[in-house]
Order: C-alpha cells, then structure tokens, then sequence
C-alpha cells in the first residue's frame, strides 16, 4: 500500500503545537502527527481570508506569488520563503484532516484509495493532475472535481514538491475564482474575500456575526509556531504594537507560549533531542517585539 502514511504541508494554525492539538476548540479537530520537519515555502504568500469552519472569524490561505508556477518548499529552513512545517501522519488520521479542512472525510478517504489503485502515494497522484492542468488552480480543481463527484466550498488538497523529490498535499482554500463546480460556492466567494488580509484588516471587516476574540486566538496559533523557529516573520511584521488588537493578540498569546514545548513534543510525536537536532531557538526581530510585549521574553 503506498498511502500508509500522509505527507501534510501546515502554514497556519498548524504551525504550533497549541494548534495542532486545537486547545482554543477544546481538543476538537485535534491531531497527533507521527513526524514533523521545517521547511520553507516558496513563490507562495499567506494571510487569512477563508471563512472558518470553527467559528465566525477567518482562517489562513496560501496562494502563489506566481500564479504561473506552482507553490513548492524546501527542507533547508531558512532559505527565503515563508516557514512552514512538514508533518506525517498515519492513513487512519485522514477522516480528521479532512474534517480539519472542511472536506468530506468520506470524499477524502476515496481520493486516497483512487492513488493507491493508481499505485501512487496521494501526492504524486495529484500532482500528475495539477501538471494536467498547467498548476492553475481553479482548472485543477475542475479536474479533481469530474474524478471525484466531489468538490468543497472551504478547502481543497493540492500537491506540493518538497526538495528531494517528495510529494505532499497543501490545503488551499477553495478560491474566489470558484470551487471547480458552478453548483458548490467556495467561501471566499461567498464572503467576497478576494485577497488576502492581515490581522488588522480581518478585524475590520463587516462579516456576520464576526468573533473578534476568535480571530485573535487563532492568529496566536499560527505565530506560536515562530516559538519553534518557524519563520513566521509574514505574519509578525504586520502588526502594530500600539494597536488595541496588538495588545489582545500578547495577551492571548503570553498564557499559551507556557507548555507550547511540551504540547508541540505531544502532537508531532518527537523527542527532545529531534527537537534540538531539527528546530532554532532563532526568532525574528519582529515576532521578539510581539513576544515581549507577551511577556514571554
């Protein structure tokens, strides 16, 4: 079987370990992965624009900085890009990643077990669609649509090449230019979220309903991730300091950055010693400033 383990690319809120183990939702969504590595991400941008599943607030996007070529990363952290990480998990987590993303676990499931009668890991297979279709996103979305008889308004799994020939998938938010099918309306259509936003923009937007307290826990999980030397220096650099919403986000940020070792150890299954050996204590100017007006430094 060539799909007994899932090579997932995280940028967002499963860049920590307060994520992963979705603790702000009370351990719903929760995941445990069986490996983790830094990589970086390239010709890709992210900021948060797809309405989340888990609440009234948005959740983070990725898109190519060249719509042309397709997003790629590398293991060698730290050589440009924007820091991702890497994880493996075990076939049987595929329902909960689906779930995770708004994607029909079931529809999910039976992708998988297309690539394995394919006699292909899930990542090569559907990177052979996405080269199909040129990398542009709404034609390949088409394509996994008419394979599938299944398209998702929120999320949808495209491959990634990491160096070394490794294939993993990436959830990408069903886009505003649509869902691969006239009849499903991606979110950020529906939402009219056509670009991505920072931290101050998301909160001053007029969605309905909007959970301003939600939107800044969430952003705390995809910066927590900077604690482990993940570059997230995209996303910390746009805040500023003497905002009110700055101050909600250290707040909210300084109890959780207590115990994020220990919970990161838990969901990506390593030991300390691959974390000494894998991850840098080297942090960003801009994440340092955020960190301390935390309190955590």
């Amino acid at each position: 079987m060539h799909n007994r383990k899932i090579l997932v690319v995280g940028y967002g809120s499963l860049l920590s370990g307060y994520g992963l183990l979705a603790e702000r939702r009370g351990g719903a969504s929760r995941l445990v992965a069986r490996d983790v590595i830094p990589i970086s991400i390239h010709n890709a941008r992210r900021g948060l624009a797809k309405p989340s599943s888990h609440g009234e607030y948005l959740a983070m996007d990725i898109e190519p900085v060249d719509r042309a070529l397709p997003i790629r990363a590398s293991s060698a952290a730290g050589d440009g890009g924007i820091g991702g990480l890497l994880l493996t998990f075990d076939r049987e987590c595929a329902p909960l990643i689906a779930r995770r993303e708004e994607y029909d676990p079931d529809a999910f499931v039976r992708l998988i077990g297309i690539a394995d009668r394919a006699g292909l890991p899930l990542g090569e297979f559907l990177m052979e669609i996405a080269r199909g279709t040129n990398f542009d996103l709404l034609a390949y979305r088409i394509a996994l649509r008419t394979m599938l008889d299944y398209t998702s308004p929120g999320y949808i799994f495209h491959p990634i090449e990491i160096d070394g020939g490794r294939i993993a998938i990436i959830a990408i938010g069903s886009g505003f230019d649509g869902s691969g099918d006239s009849k499903v309306v991606s979110r950020r259509q529906q939402y009219k979220m056509d670009r991505l936003l920072t931290l101050d923009q998301s909160i001053r937007t007029e969605l309905p309903g909007f959970d301003r307290a939600g939107q800044i826990g969430y952003y705390a999980e995809c910066v927590l991730g900077g604690l482990h030397g993940v570059d997230v220096d995209d996303l910390a650099t746009q805040l500023d300091h003497k905002a009110e919403w700055a101050r909600e986000l250290a707040a909210h940020l300084g109890p959780i950055a207590s115990g994020e070792r220990e919970r990161f150890l838990e969901a990506t299954s390593i030991d300390a010693v691959q974390y000494g050996e894998r991850f840098s204590r080297q942090r960003a100017a801009s994440l340092l400033a955020l960190l301390k007006l935390a309190g955590v430094v």
